[in-house]
């Protein structure tokens, strides 16, 4: 029975990774040469893991440009550990920054990644790699904990344990379940939400129609493997790409609450004056809240902030590159605008007097539900409205005249940052994380001329917003509406739910995370595993934080804005791998961990 230090790692993808580089930049200071053992556990490859792994489709691209995408950290991270600078995927690749890269490209810059880090670790310290599942861990507070694997009869014996598993499978809810059930009494196709990449589409014929419900970015990944996937082709560029069908495809019928695509990925650099952030939700703000006594609410107490400070973000920027479009000073629109309640009338008359034109002003709500009370007078009258919709939201994230929608992304990140703050008195739930996805996280510009393309070519049909599906027992078809062509119904024999699963606690896909609820992990209502937001410890129901297991990433109450970091924005998620990696290895000097504990579980 080994008697060295050890340190469980569940998960083995990005943030395992960003992890391990921690670890190893940290070591020096706070553990120095002593012997470590480090277990890695994941089924999938170190680095890559699920999502990135390199043998998926090439036709699969990421969402960030390569210029982008960097897995270290630089000077604007807040660290106490040293600052280890890296490539980033373009200057590692040697690719055009401005491209957006495959899936494998971007899988095989982490496993490097992974490599340097393992590679940078002192020789005291040995990484056992463990390609399968944690099913659960055991063991007392103050002692060392069981790691029981798959397909194992002993655990591991860890003195500490750091869960960095990232996105998860899901059981399925209600809803889903008398889908399928539905689906196997008539013999139909339903595939419900789930890893595109993953999802086995040999099910969906050439030819047939499909309902689809969801058009982000799983939408996109669907549409790429069902169409170019099948051997179709792009001929033309820009405005005049259009799309040469292989006879393979079958027709998406797709839909969704907005009714639209998220918005396009912003094709211009954010150069000039940068708005001074934060503002309204910083650090002030967010102390005020936690000094509150009692929960934190996100609508009533929270998103008012949040929407002032991207206003804020907005009208800095077009008020410094763009005064021409405004009718007042910038002081004494800064003044009037500080001094305006968030979200009420008294702010929208500040707004209105200062800017002339409203396609200038931010309207969040506007930007949530942009086809609401909006009629078509046919199906074929909504293709066309669609298309001018994605046409007009193409040329204005392309254009630095709309520079402010790049200023409110940016406003976006500062606000993650703050969020993060209140994760264990606070969770904004899952709505938050779709609007960030939808203003923030869109598709590359050429997907939607793709999408596009395959609209005029008759591929994909736009079933608008507020889609409802039902079931038809009698003709045993699925049916889908929406409130933009009132009275028009789509029959289809198969249904897919293009979106990612969302998970909880309780309907997780982790036998792990199942158990260390039932054990006595607090959870959000919305499900996710509450932990400490100064190391990331998981909280206990009782709101204790367990000394020895920590948990970072999306299904945590500290996730962080996006997949991956963007060089020189502060990397959040960075400074939370460097907090905990250091708590670790500060326990694990200080402690005495290196006694073995009875394998009771």
């Amino acid at each position: 029975m080994s008697l060295r230090p050890s340190i469980v790692v569940v998960g083995a993808g990005p943030r395992g990774t960003g992890f391990l580089e921690r670890l190893a930049a940290n070591l020096p200071e706070l553990y120095g040469d002593g012997p470590l053992d480090v277990h890695l556990v994941d089924p999938h490859p170190p680095g890559p893991g699920r999502i990135w792994r390199t043998e998926q489709s090439p036709l699969l691209w990421m969402n960030s440009q390569a210029e982008d995408v960097t897995m270290f950290t630089d000077e604007t991270v807040e660290l106490e550990g040293p600052v280890r600078p890296g490539p980033t995927l373009a200057e590692w690749a040697g690719i055009d920054g401005r491209t957006f890269p495959t899936r494998p490209q971007q899988g095989a810059y982490l496993r490097w990644v992974y490599e340097r880090a393992r590679d940078a670790l002192p020789a005291g310290v040995t990484v056992h790699e463990h390609r399968t599942t944690v099913l659960r861990i055991g063991g007392p507070r103050e002692g060392r904990q069981r790691v029981w694997l798959e397909g194992d009869a002993l655990p591991l014996l860890a003195d500490l344990v750091v869960l960095t598993v990232g996105h998860l499978d899901a059981e399925p809810d209600r809803e889903q379940r008398e889908l399928a059930s539905f689906a196997a009494r008539h013999r139909l196709t339903h595939l419900p939400p789930d890893f595109t990449a993953d999802t086995d589409l040999a099910a969906l014929p050439a030819g047939e129609p499909v309902l689809v419900r969801g058009l982000g970015l799983a939408f996109v990944d669907l549409m790429v493997l069902l169409t170019e996937g099948r051997g179709g082709r792009y001929e033309g560029e820009g405005d005049t790409l259009f799309y040469v069908p292989s006879g393979e495809e079958p027709v998406l019928y797709a839909g969704s609450r907005r009714g639209v695509p998220y918005h396009s990925k912003i094709g211009y650099a954010l150069d000039g004056e940068r708005p001074p952030l934060p503002r309204f939700f910083g650090a002030e703000q967010t102390d005020a809240l936690l000094r509150r006594p009692g929960p934190i609410d996100f609508h009533g107490d929270v998103w008012p902030l949040v929407d002032k400070e991207l206003g804020w973000a907005h009208y800095h920027r077009l008020f410094s590159t763009h005064p021409e479009r405004t009718s007042l000073a910038w002081s004494d629109f800064e003044k009037a605008y500080a001094a305006a309640p968030p979200r009420g009338a008294e702010l929208a008359a500040v707004v209105a007097a200062a800017v002339p034109d409203p396609a200038d002003r931010l309207d969040l709500d506007a930007l949530d539900h942009p086809l609401d009370g909006i009629r078509f007078a046919s199906a074929e009258a909504l293709q066309h409205g669609l298309r001018d919709y994605i046409t007009d939201d193409l040329n204005r994230r392309h254009d630095p005249a709309h520079s402010p929608d790049a200023a409110v992304f940016a406003a976006l990140l500062s606000v993650y940052g703050q969020l993060l703050r209140l994760g264990k008195r606070m969770d904004p739930g899952s709505w938050w994380h779709g609007f960030f996805s939808y203003l923030a996280s869109g598709p590359p510009g050429p997907r939607l001329r793709q999408l596009l393309a395959l609209s005029r070519a008759g591929i994909v049909r736009f079933l608008g917003p507020q889609v409802t599906v039902e079931t038809d027992e009698e003709r045993g078809v699925f049916r889908a509406s929406s409130a933009a062509v009132p009275g028009e119904w789509t029959e289809a024999r198969a249904l897919v739910e293009a979106r990612l699963p969302e998970p909880t606690l309780e309907l997780t896909g982790s036998p792990l995370l199942r158990a260390l609820y039932e054990d006595g992990a607090r959870a959000t209502e919305s499900g996710l595993l509450v932990v400490d937001p100064v190391d990331g410890r998981i909280l206990e129901r009782d709101g204790r934080p367990h000394p020895r297991r920590f948990a970072l990433g999306p299904h945590t109450t500290a996730r962080a804005g996006g997949a991956f970091t963007r060089p020189r924005t502060g990397g959040v998620a960075f400074g939370q791998n460097d907090v905990t990696a250091r708590a670790a290895l500060t326990f694990l000097r200080d402690q005495e961990c290196r006694l073995p504990a009875p394998l009771s579980a």
